[in-house]
């Protein structure tokens, strides 16, 4: 019995050698293709470590942006344009011409006013001409004082007299001793009077020639005013003229052009303008600023500030105003901030997010930029550990310069994945190529 059953076992195990044989043969390549596609994937990527850095703290805040100036350009004087240099969205430079008006009628006044001052002027020599011929008759020159005794015929006069009326003081001496008659000494009488009515004379000649020199200043003096006058008008005929062309006061984009060829400008009609031209070189932030965080600004802080536009990027400004009050109804402060626009890639009325720079830096788990995998709202980074990566969803902060701060979801020193982030998934296995 014994010898039975080891037989038989012997048996059964060689039949069932033979099988498993005959299995293994018949089927050994598609245990091979079996095995290869369970092998695991292994994916390439670079990694690097995250780090702690101190980085500057701020409070968020939202603004929008506006132009540093912006202005209207009216004409200053009416006129017909013939032509227009500028459009909607060009660029214009301080004192480039805009728009020129028609200049003929310009022109004409303006040769009209310095016709006018030539004509004074020859006035002018012709006054001052008759000037000279008056101080001749009286000896004297522009600025001095005339004295009528010292004119020659009252001079000349005045010696006659006086030794007309020693002739009659001698000859009544003489009648009274009867040694001339009394016709001599009526003689010297006359003498004597007539005299007296020279020197009268003597004197109003002078007056006349005094008063002809105070007229001929007169004359002198209303020419050159008149003189005056007319180089005024040629000034302002020569404005008028410069007034046909417009110039940009200031450099900036046009937002607006009112003026057409061939329009007619009228100055004076109510909000009569030819283009709107805003200043973006510079641009104003305004910032709304909650109540609760208003003792954490002020003049000369640092911003950084971001826009949908572009996300991935920060602008600088720095805080240059505080209105002093509140808006009552929303509860915030209106802050201002310059914020350089060199590039041109801000726009007036963009909406940003706002970080207001606080003065004490704290420590932050920084990681590269391109480590994140975002994903609709969703920011992931993929930890390396154990030859694997582990998904890790990330809440992330302050951009700086090529890293960003992970405020949660990331220690120090974990080793994170920076390349082919598209091809990675939580718990596939990774090769670190650095």
């Amino acid at each position: 019995m014994m010898r039975s059953r080891t037989f038989n076992f012997t048996a059964l195990t060689l039949l069932l050698t033979a099988a498993v044989g005959l299995v293994g043969c018949g089927s050994r390549g598609a245990n091979t293709n079996a095995n290869t596609a369970a092998a695991p994937t292994t994916i390439d990527v670079a990694t690097t470590q995250a780090i702690v850095k101190q980085i500057p703290t701020y409070f968020e805040a939202t603004g929008n942006l506006a132009g540093d100036a912006q202005t209207d350009v009216a004409p200053v004087v009416g006129g017909k344009v013939v032509e227009v240099n500028f459009d909607v969205g060009s660029y214009v430079t301080k004192g480039s011409v805009l728009v020129r008006m028609d200049d003929r009628d310009a022109k004409i006044r303006l040769e009209t006013a310095q016709a006018q001052v030539e004509q004074q002027k020859k006035a002018v020599g012709t006054a001052i001409a008759a000037l000279r011929q008056a101080q001749i008759r009286l000896n004297v020159k522009d600025g001095e004082t005339f004295d009528i005794e010292t004119f020659s015929q009252v001079k000349s006069t005045k010696a006659n007299l006086v030794l007309a009326d020693k002739e009659l003081t001698r000859a009544e001496k003489l009648f009274a001793t009867g040694d001339v008659s009394k016709a001599t000494v009526d003689q010297r009488r006359a003498q004597r009077d007539a005299l007296l009515g020279q020197l009268d004379e003597s004197r109003s000649n002078a007056a006349v020639a005094v008063k002809a020199i105070n007229s001929a200043e007169a004359q002198v003096a209303a020419a050159r005013s008149g003189v005056a006058t007319a180089e005024t008008q040629v000034d302002q005929a020569r404005k008028a003229l410069s007034d046909t062309v417009i110039l940009a006061p200031i450099s900036g984009y046009v937002s607006e052009r009112v003026a057409d060829l061939g329009e007619f400008l009228t100055p004076n009609a109510p909000n009569t303008k030819v283009a709107t031209i805003v200043r973006t070189s510079t641009l104003r932030l305004k910032i709304d600023v909650p109540e609760a965080s208003i003792g954490k600004v002020a003049v000369g802080q640092g911003i950084s500030m971001q826009t949908s536009a572009y996300p991935d990027r920060n602008f600088a400004g720095t805080v240059v105003r505080i209105l002093p009050n509140l808006n009552t109804t929303a509860r915030t402060l209106i802050v201002e901030a310059e914020v350089a626009n060199g590039e041109g890639l801000l726009k007036p009325g963009q909406f940003a997010t706002v970080r207001v720079t606080q003065s004490k830096p704290e420590n932050a788990v920084m990681i590269p930029a391109s480590a994140i995998r975002t994903e609709g709202d969703i920011n992931k980074v993929y930890v390396v550990k154990d030859g694997a990566v582990r998904e890790r969803l990330v809440q992330p902060g302050l951009l700086e310069n090529d890293l960003i701060q992970i405020k949660t979801g990331i220690a120090e020193g974990e080793v994170i994945a920076t390349s082919n982030l598209n091809e990675l998934f939580d718990g596939v296995f990774v090769r670190q190529t650095n």
